[in-house]
């Protein structure tokens, strides 16, 4: 693996205190917060509006009513993980969870409530209390990214602030002790399609999301191409846990040939009542599960699968119809209207459903203060693996974490103090993978490291991803966003493939079929990828109670 990507000498600089790079929950959080202690520059792959956050239909999770706890909230989802949640990371979230939602209220997301006034909670897969607040029915991230960039919009007129706008962070910048002093970044659709500036700073923050663009079908944006997770591992990083996947269950069924972003049923229709039928109309996750529709995502995919293979079909049944259409329309107006632009009617007709690449439980591994192994560099969201999750992320735990941890990174910030700028130093590079090799990226993932996994399968991933050849497009050397990105699918892919071939087990997110039993006495630990002085990506197991 490179220790950077190959790109021209930067031909601009910009200077700031604190670049944060990604613009959903977790990076505008710390991004609003951060101002104070400098000067800021925010980084976003697309528009301000157009983070991952807004994309999140089901809702907050947090323990808001009196008759809640956040030690529930904590059971909850240490259940939901496998055994493999870090019990201090988890007592973060759901002690300082609650705080944080109702700051998110008093800079006016606009949650929804109850004819009383209080706020309206439902409940999701996994969780055995009503704690999931919502806004817009089955829009509560565009609501939360919205009342967020209504802040930042409010004092984009602050010269401590910069937004940069459809910009690709190519690299962490290092200096010569190893600390990260700032990123190469790309804006996208300016300039020469190859060129590239530096932002320079004493602090770089992540917050770039996902990855759902290594598999097939996702219901990841297509940004979503791993550049953080990459571009911190080849900066000196370790990147955890990223064998643990987590494939929604219900995700509208387009076809077989359907690839790309699919549209996403949120979980909490199923919180409403919808069931799962198979094709012969039978509820089959009454059998399954002693919550039925509202298991923990990894078991209802895994008896989608199961059931799909069975009857030979590619999809199984969301029955929602009794619900009624005025409840559908006044509670998911975003699904019902996602379902008829495609020709299904949920209050009359059943929805097909199969399962879809949806989440990371694994990233890059940072601490209860968001640090990572690089000094400078710290990391919060989806791109960071904190050890909340486990192997299974608890239903709308993620708006939760992003929130919570991009404000923990500021207070750790602003107790330490700043550090001093450095001067960044050059690493070894290589020529980016050439674009054309994405769909065989995605192809081999899905084939062989999806819901199901075994031996063979990840070996034949594993040898297709080795094969892939950098810059070979065309007859010339590629360096370009697509490259870029395709690059970094290519490191995470391979990451990935190899974490999930050396954990021997199933648990949580990690399914596989050649040893389906959890084995707490090898793999209850965490599998940390990082590269070593020669480049090579090594596999460190750490056992949970070294933690």
């Amino acid at each position: 693996m490179p220790a950077a990507l190959g790109a021209p000498a930067p031909g601009w600089t910009i200077e700031a205190d604190v670049i944060v790079v990604g613009s959903g929950i977790a990076g505008l959080a710390a991004a609003l917060s951060v101002r104070e202690l400098g000067r800021v520059l925010l980084v976003t792959k697309t528009e301000l509006e157009a983070g991952a956050t807004s994309w999140a239909q089901g809702g907050i999770a947090a323990a808001l009513d009196p008759e809640d706890s956040p030690a529930a909230h904590l059971a909850d989802t240490v259940a939901a993980g496998g055994g493999l949640c870090d019990p201090e990371a988890v007592r973060v979230l759901v002690t300082e969870g609650p705080r944080r939602v109702r700051e998110l209220v008093s800079l006016g997301t606009a949650f929804e409530r109850t004819a009383s006034g209080e706020l309206a909670l439902t409940r999701e897969g996994g969780h055995l209390r009503h704690r999931i607040a919502h806004a817009g029915g089955d829009a509560t991230g565009r609501e939360i990214s919205r009342a967020l960039v209504a802040q930042l919009t409010a004092v984009k007129s602050d010269p401590r602030i910069t937004v940069v706008e459809h910009a690709l962070v190519v690299d962490v910048l290092t200096d010569a002790d190893g600390r990260a002093c700032g990123v190469t970044l790309h804006v996208i659709g300016e300039g020469t399609r190859d060129g590239v500036g530096a932002a320079l700073g004493r602090v770089v923050v992540l917050a770039t999301g996902g990855l759902g663009q290594v598999y097939s079908a996702t219901t990841n944006p297509p940004v979503a191409t791993g550049d953080g997770v990459a571009a911190a591992l080849r900066a000196g990083a370790g990147v955890a846990d990223l064998e643990f996947v987590q494939f929604h269950p219900t995700v509208l069924w387009l076809g077989p040939d359907s690839v790309g972003q699919q549209p996403l049923i949120s979980e909490a229709l199923r919180g409403e009542g919808a069931v799962l039928r198979d094709p012969d109309g039978h509820r089959f996750m009454l059998e399954r599960h002693r919550l039925a529709e509202l298991a923990p995502r990894d078991k209802v995919a895994a008896a989608e699968v199961d059931v799909m293979q069975a009857s030979g079909t590619d999809h199984v049944w969301l029955d929602a119809r009794h619900l009624g259409a005025d409840f559908l329309l006044e509670r998911f107006p975003s699904i019902v209207a996602s379902c008829r632009s495609h020709g299904i009617d949920p209050a009359t007709d059943l929805v097909p459903v199969a399962p879809a690449q949806h989440y990371a439980s694994g990233g890059v591994r940072v601490d209860t203060w968001g640090r990572t192994r690089v000094p400078g560099l710290l990391a919060c969201g989806e791109v960071s693996a904190t050890g909340v999750h486990g192997a299974n992320r608890l239903a709308s735990n993620s708006l939760l974490e992003g929130l919570v941890w991009g404000y923990r990174i500021v207070d750790y910030l602003r107790a330490e103090g700043l550090p001093s700028p450095g001067d960044p130093v050059d690493r070894p590079r290589s020529v980016p993978i050439a674009g054309a090799w994405r769909p065989s990226i995605q192809a081999a993932m899905t084939a062989g490291v999806g819901v199901r996994r075994d031996a063979s399968g990840l070996a034949d991933t594993a040898r297709a991803l080795a094969a892939m050849p950098a810059g070979a497009e065309e007859g010339r050397e590629q360096v370009s966003t697509d490259a870029w990105e395709t690059s970094n699918l290519h490191t995470v892919a391979s990451v990935l493939t190899a974490a999930a071939t050396t954990r021997e087990e199933s648990r949580g997110g990690h399914w596989r079929t050649d040893a389906p039993d959890t084995d707490d006495a090898q793999w209850r630990g965490r599998l940390v990828a990082r590269r070593d002085r020669d480049g090579a990506v090594v596999l460190d197991y750490l056992p949970l109670e070294d933690e």
